[in-house]
């Protein structure tokens, strides 16, 4: 029986524990890492690079070709000069074939907070059921791990854990955790749509005031990405696609 646990926001997590037992952690940052990851490799990106920091990130890119890379990030939100803002719908027509190097505020620090699991899955709403679908029978203990919001509860991400967990019920048998039972009753329970569940978070309401409903909308997609990417060498890359009707 697989063990499913929850972290709520990137702060909680103790690389000590997830390094240890052959544990997997699946990272979800909705709104809007792990979703970019995932668009971005679904149009083509080489890999995806998370970088901590806008230095490192700058760092990384002086070490490139200028034609070989996008360099994307924000800082709490807010653009950075000399970074194209990282949300799918700026990267979709510039990134194939290109290495996106990627900083945000938690989800890219969530992931390399991460890097000391077994294996670690990159998902969100569009590809959480193509995730689970790879886990099915691999590990004994998977973390589902919120990025959270500058170290605070995230609800799009809470509502991302349980519609993931959600899929993983299709194809194992659980014990989970009283944090993965709650993000499930909380998916199951949720009234309105995911878009509903994401215009109404804390990020949500910035998205929309900032003429950004698009990207929302497309974040709150569910289960329209077949490909699984993980966190291999400190790139995201596709690990598998999903056979179409699986």
């Amino acid at each position: 029986m697989k063990k499913v646990h929850v972290i709520l926001k990137k702060e909680d997590i103790s690389e000590k524990k997830l390094s240890e037992g052959g544990k997997v952690s699946v990272v979800l940052d909705v709104l809007l890492a792990t979703t970019t990851i995932t668009s971005a490799l679904a149009n083509g990106a080489a890999e995806v690079i998370p970088v901590l920091d806008v230095t490192e990130g700058m760092n990384v890119a002086a070490g490139m070709e200028p034609e070989t890379f996008v360099l994307a990030g924000e800082i709490h939100g807010k653009p950075i000069d000399g970074f194209v803002y990282p949300i799918p719908s700026r990267l979709r027509e510039m990134i194939n074939g290109k290495k996106l190097i990627l900083s945000t505020t938690n989800g890219t620090v969530a992931l390399r907070k991460s890097a000391c699991a077994s294996k670690v899955y990159i998902s969100s709403l569009l590809n959480n059921r193509a995730v689970a679908e790879s886990i099915k029978g691999e590990a004994e203990t998977v973390i589902a791990i919120c990025s959270g919001n500058s170290g605070e509860f995230s609800l799009e991400d809470f509502y991302g854990a349980g519609h993931f967990i959600d899929c993983l019920t299709d194809y194992d048998q659980l014990e989970m955790t009283d944090s993965a039972k709650a993000a499930l009753h909380f998916y199951r329970g949720a009234s309105g749509s995911a878009f509903d569940i994401l215009s109404s978070s804390r990020v949500g309401r910035l998205f929309a005031r900032h003429g950004l409903a698009e990207d929302l909308e497309f974040a709150s997609q569910t289960d329209v990405a077949a490909i699984v990417p993980i966190l291999k060498n400190g790139r995201a890359v596709i690990h598998q696609t999903a056979l179409k009707g699986e």
